[in-house]
């Protein structure tokens, strides 16, 4: 797996998680304040589409993930 795809992956995950903590309605709700982390998630990747750079691809090439295309 190429770095591109594993930082989908755990934006994915992370996305998940904090949802499922954060909606009132799930059955792991904890607290409405892990939205909050949903909405950083957001912003990072939107960032990273509009300066073609992401911090959590540079960590995970450093663990030894090829680079993608």
């Amino acid at each position: 797996m190429t770095s591109w795809q594993i930082v989908r992956i755990i934006a994915g995950i992370f996305i998940f998680i904090s949802v499922a903590l954060g909606a009132p309605g799930s059955p792991w709700f904890v607290n409405e304040w892990f939205l909050a982390f949903t909405a950083f998630v957001g912003a990072n990747i939107l960032q990273s589409g509009l300066t073609r750079w992401c911090l959590m691809e540079t960590i995970v090439r450093k663990l030894g993930a090829k680079a993608g295309a």
